[in-house]
């Protein structure tokens, strides 16, 4: 097998399309596209984001945000909050297609729309290395995408990155269980 190499670059599959979203000091909410992004602990999540973004500024203000996760039906609005600035764009939000919900448990917003959310505290934000971490206090499923009681990853359709192509695809088709493909192995 033959291969390319790329060099050292950010370049990973899948990349998770995590869509944050943050109250400003007026009470709306802002929201942003980040794509590096990833658990970090077993209640922390760790995201890559430049000191300068509107976000960061809510968070620090609020030690809070919301992690969505994109869905194909909402791609558009998804990939949109990643081009438009809130530093610029008042109503981001809105213009993306999104209603927001007040958290209960963090002052954040979550998005109606997106059937996955997670609820963070801030723990942390390094403006050197750029890294948000997050306690996680609370991961939400809309109703529409459980089946069973479950999250059925073909209804919450979420969106990865693929950095080699710039382009998003969905997530969806089950290949096998985990901690159990492998085991014929054994």
């Amino acid at each position: 097998m033959s291969r390319k190499n790329y060099g050292a670059k950010p370049l990973s599959l899948p990349q998770p399309v995590w869509i944050l979203a943050t109250y400003d000091e007026n009470g709306v909410p802002n929201v942003m596209n980040a794509a590096w992004g990833g658990i970090s602990e077993e209640n922390e999540l760790s995201v890559c984001l430049s000191p300068g973004h509107k976000t960061c500024l809510n968070f620090a203000r609020t030690g809070a945000f919301t992690v969505s996760m994109a869905d194909a039906a909402h791609a558009a609005g998804c990939d949109y909050v990643g081009i438009a600035t809130g530093l610029k764009t008042a109503d981001k939000f809105a213009r993306a297609g999104f209603t927001a919900e007040r958290s209960a448990l963090v002052n954040a917003p979550i998005i109606r729309e997106l059937p996955v959310c997670i609820e963070c505290r801030v723990i942390e934000f390094n403006k050197q290395s750029c890294i948000l971490r997050g306690e996680i206090v609370n991961v939400s499923v809309d109703e529409s995408a459980l089946t069973d009681g479950r999250l059925d990853m073909a209804k919450a359709a979420p969106l990865c990155f693929d950095p080699f192509n710039h382009a998003y695809h969905v997530i969806g088709e089950k290949v096998g269980d985990a901690w159990g493909i492998g085991k014929q192995l054994l």
